[in-house]
């Protein structure tokens, strides 16, 4: 089913053509490539080849949303992601939130992902626990996007279907049983204040993976969306050094 919405001016998904070495990012849950698009400019401006899709359902109406199934989500990241190799002999995911959860669901269907970085990823959103079971109301008003920088607007919904929520419970829940099985090296960053996920869900990340390259960065002075947050040159820069690492290791190997 096709989006009845038209997409919100700058929400839109954003491609930066670069080197050989591309990096995916995918935004979260109720954002845009709006969220991310800071940090992918900076990776580009590093030379990068960068590409944030929208996610489908995103950025347009929440109305569109409540149609979406999370294998829709993971659909639209796995797309850019066939994009992209188009371009780049070696892929990195960069995901924030459920874009984090959805760059391991990713990663375990395609061991040729050279690394992963995931900010603030999520295996669990205590604040939807108690609508689980519930069947309505039919949407919920949605509360301001958890960001320490004053000033700074994210483009996002005010309101979230029920349906979307329960996606976003399946998906988290589903991928919990694959985290044991994914190899990519991760570096998992997670904001010291979180109000939307614990921060405990990227040091079980960290813990359970397979992966023997993994990596923990604290971002001090940043709530959930970090991306848009006082840490946000933080991510590029770890995030820089953490890819070009791999790369020459790869190099240095073959």
């Amino acid at each position: 089913m096709t989006e009845a919405y038209p997409v919100i001016e700058g929400a839109e998904e954003f491609f930066f053509k670069g080197s050989e070495v591309g990096v995916l990012i995918s935004h979260g849950f109720l954002g845009t490539p709006q969220s991310v698009r800071y940090i992918g400019e900076e990776f580009a401006r590093l030379g990068y080849s960068v590409l944030a899709p929208r996610l489908k359902g995103h950025g347009t109406h929440y109305k569109d949303m409540e149609v979406c199934s999370y294998q829709d989500w993971f659909a639209s990241l796995e797309k850019a992601y066939v994009q992209l190799k188009q371009h780049c002999s070696h892929i990195f995911v960069i995901g924030q939130s459920m874009g984090g959860t959805l760059s391991l669901r990713l990663a375990h269907r395609h061991k040729e992902i050279k690394g992963l970085i995931l900010i603030n990823a999520a295996l669990e959103v205590p604040a939807y626990d108690y609508l689980k079971d519930q069947v309505e109301p039919r949407f919920l008003n949605e509360s301001e996007p958890d960001i320490k920088a004053s000033g700074v607007h994210e483009i996002t919904y005010s309101k979230v279907p029920l349906k979307a929520i329960h996606e976003l419970q399946k998906v988290m829940e589903n991928t919990l049983n694959l985290i044991p099985e994914i190899d990519s090296p991760v570096l998992g960053m997670r904001s010291s204040v979180d109000h939307v996920v614990p921060p405990e869900n990227t040091d079980y990340i960290l813990q359970t993976v397979r992966a023997t390259n993994k990596e923990r960065l604290l971002l001090p002075n940043s709530f959930h969306v970090a991306s848009m947050d006082y840490d946000k040159d933080h991510i590029v820069k770890s995030g820089h050094q953490f890819i070009q690492q791999l790369v020459a290791n790869e190099l240095v190997l073959s």
